[in-house]
């Protein structure tokens, strides 16, 4: 029998003449105003993408053999009492650790007591930045094979809170103590914070932009590096298939650094979903913005999947919220699939366009901010902050408008919806006096305003 390819009798159909198929089929209307929108990074939107939409870029495609991991965050205060609830959690089918680091006291043997780090992945966040106390980790995980990411990340923190730890210099000095130190490939020490621009309001091709720029300037820094571990922590926000572009484009974008400077970099990326589009009101919207934020995290390409229980924003941690929360990830990698499905995007036009897009624009503002003298600089300007109160105002605008649509917030509100009884944490942005270095970059929701409003209203 002959061989054919499939559909080989049906001839091809051109971009040009499916858009001349619907113009007819509009009937006199107008195919931009129809058809098209903007997003707020300025990419229009079409009705329908071809093969001649994509460019001859490669968008550094996933390895065959990509798989992702469960993540649960644990606040370490206590070493015994987080130790408890890792091991409670890795036995509800958490795969990864993500511990907040608030203490140096800690005993790093009672907080991995019986937990196998040859299996188990350990994400590190240092509220603090010490040198004694990383060397004893270092001493501890000695001849352990599991994988340890520090997150060290001193210009974030910098941006964050408008302070260094110690100092420009001092928090240089233990930053290179500390990869001098560690010299085991398990060791991931460098960390990029992506999600603190897109909490405070900075758009998509910003966000990259800013996250390309910010590890930047740590290859400037150790120009000797030949290989590099670097984290890379990504909120997750509510447009989903740009969220799925995103991520796809910053691995692009990181390996065209890497190029850049010869040198190899290992990039993982965990990630969690955004708080900017989270609500107190009708807080069980939030289940459902969050499962479809961790399933653009799974099909973009994150290697670590932690999830956003959906009370986070005013209850302490509590574990109904933080089982119903695990529980989303389980279902997306056990029932539907998603630990198999994570090559389901590749190839689709659609995807790889806004891709391409996003990378295109975030690699064009990148080469500005280095031109004008790179992202330390800007940030001590006060020109990053600037750019991004301007992009989270525009995107404020259209919530405000109702443009852009929270259901339950500033649509379709439940007037016998009631919280303020229930208030355990403050969920607005606090406000206080200190002295800064630098003006911080404010992470901010956007319904805080609407949610004020209808507090003092109850």
């Amino acid at each position: 029998m002959k061989s054919e390819a499939l559909f080989s009798e049906f001839p091809e159909v051109s971009a040009k003449q499916w858009k001349q198929k619907i113009q007819f089929d509009l009937k006199g209307a107008d195919y931009n105003k129809s058809l098209i929108w903007e997003s707020l990074e300025g990419i229009h939107v079409k009705p329908f993408y071809h093969s001649e939409d994509l460019k001859e870029i490669d968008t550094y495609p996933l390895p065959r053999d990509h798989t992702w991991t469960v993540g649960q965050v644990i606040y370490a205060q206590d070493d015994t009492l987080a130790n408890k609830k890792a091991l409670d959690v890795l036995s509800r089918g958490a795969s990864s650790l993500v511990f907040t680091m608030t203490n140096p006291l800690i005993d790093w043997g009672k907080l991995f007591e019986k937990i196998d780090l040859n299996t188990v992945s350990i994400h590190l966040n240092f509220e603090f930045l010490d040198l004694d106390f990383k060397s004893k980790l270092f001493e501890f995980i000695g001849g352990k094979d599991g994988k340890i990411f520090l997150n060290i990340d001193i210009l974030g923190n910098l941006a964050k809170t408008g302070n260094w730890y110690h100092s420009l210099e001092k928090d240089h000095e233990i930053l290179e103590s500390i990869l001098a130190k560690s010299n085991k490939s398990n060791t991931a020490i460098l960390g990029v914070d992506l999600g603190l621009y897109q909490n405070a309001g900075a758009n998509m091709v910003q966000q990259l932009a800013y996250t390309l720029a910010h590890a930047n300037e740590y290859l400037n820094h150790f120009k000797n590096l030949k290989k590099l571990s670097l984290t890379i922590k990504v909120a997750v926000g509510g447009n989903y298939f740009f969220e799925i572009a995103k991520i796809k484009a910053l691995r692009w974008l990181i390996q065209s650094l890497s190029e850049a400077y010869n040198v190899t970099i290992d990039c993982h990326i965990i990630t969690i979903p955004s708080k900017r589009n989270k609500t107190i009101y009708d807080y069980n919207v939030n289940m459902l913005r969050t499962t479809s934020e961790c399933m653009s995290a799974v099909l973009g390409g994150g290697d670590t999947v932690c999830n956003l229980p959906y009370d986070a924003l005013y209850h302490k941690d509590n574990e109904f919220g933080e089982r119903i929360a695990r529980n989303q990830l389980l279902l997306l990698k056990e029932e539907s699939y998603f630990d198999e499905a994570v090559h389901a995007v590749e190839g689709s036009y659609y995807i790889e366009s806004l891709a391409q897009q996003l990378a295109e624009k975030a690699l064009a503002l990148f080469k500005q901010i280095e031109a004008a003298g790179g992202f330390l600089k800007q940030l001590k300007g006060g020109i990053i902050q600037k750019k991004i109160k301007e992009s989270a105002a525009k995107e404020q605008t259209k919530f405000d408008s109702g443009e852009l649509v929270l259901l339950g917030t500033n649509k379709y509100q439940n007037p016998d919806d009631k919280i303020k009884g229930d208030l355990e944490l403050y969920p607005f942005v606090k406000r206080e006096k200190r002295k800064t270095v630098i003006e911080p970059i404010i992470e901010k929701r956007l319904s805080e305003a609407t949610e004020q409003n209808r507090l003092k209203d109850e």
